[in-house]
């Protein structure tokens, strides 16, 4: 596996794989990596294409105040569960050659980007649309892997990746629980053993919510209600808890099939995300 920070030497790889007559594959992430990242290589590499992994904590994405100095940074580490994982190059950027000083340019992805994360949290999926962009330039994959945990994220590239005619196929990974239910992500890393027991709420509710929908409590709203209630009832606190058609994330009536319950909470100073897919069992 190579591991490369300049962009020249990226792209001469990528030309080299393609002048062989090999499909390239990316894989962005954030680092932290885990058995939830792992599953997309290996999903990236399902077609025997080359894949590359992108290492980049993207400051675009990141809030005043929010967790980017503390988001946890493991190079070797990760570099070490990709090179196992089958990874050609894992490509770590560094952010003042991605963003030089006089970065003036922004993605914005309109419609899909309001609500749920986007009300949450300002300008972030502006900063994943931004980031995702440059690194589909760079790369110029055929195919994109991302994980299902971040819906609304999903959602918003492949609307870019459509309304901006990438050339790029837009695959989704299933979500990666852990044996309580937990969606995995690199941010669970923060919780104190308590509140890991109190975070395992989250899931907790949402799989019941699905349950009840599928014995006919399908009407969205009083199923928000429910679930907003029995997260706080555990002691989470709510940022929100929308059905939507996970295509548009616009909020929907009614529950079923081809729609998706996401929520957001904070256990202390933790946020953690998770979504489950309406009509589906498991």
């Amino acid at each position: 596996m190579n591991t490369v920070r300049d962009l020249s030497a990226l792209r001469a790889l990528v030309r080299e794989a393609r002048s062989s007559g090999t499909s390239v594959a990316l894989v962005p992430t954030m680092g932290a990596l885990h058995e939830g990242h792992l599953s997309l290589v290996r999903l990236a590499r399902k077609d025997r294409g080359f894949t590359v992994v992108s290492i980049f904590v993207n400051p675009l994405q990141f809030a005043p105040g929010e967790d980017f100095e503390r988001y946890p940074r493991r190079e070797a580490n990760d570099a070490a569960m990709l090179e196992a994982a089958g990874a050609d190059v894992v490509y770590i950027p560094d952010a003042k050659s991605f963003y030089p000083p006089d970065f003036s340019t922004a993605v914005d992805v309109a419609g899909v980007s309001e609500g749920g994360e986007g009300a949450a949290r300002p300008g972030h999926l502006r900063g994943v649309a931004t980031v995702v962009s440059k690194l589909f330039l760079q790369v110029q994959p055929d195919v994109a892997v991302f994980g299902r945990k971040d819906l609304q994220q999903l959602a918003v590239i492949r609307r870019m990746a459509r309304d901006l005619d990438f050339p790029i196929r837009i695959e989704a990974a299933p979500i990666v629980r852990e044996s309580d239910g937990l969606a995995l992500s690199s941010r669970n890393a923060y919780l104190s053993a308590e509140e890991r027991r109190k975070a395992a709420a989250l899931p907790r509710a949402l799989f019941a919510a699905r349950s009840r929908a599928a014995g006919g409590d399908a009407e969205a709203r009083e199923l928000e209600r429910e679930t907003r209630d029995e997260l706080e009832r555990a002691g989470l606190a709510v940022d929100y808890v929308d059905v939507v058609d996970p295509e548009t994330m616009r909020r929907v009536d009614r529950a079923g099939a081809g729609t998706a319950l996401a929520a957001a909470v904070r256990v202390g100073k933790t946020r953690l995300l998770d979504n489950v897919s309406m009509g589906e069992e498991g």
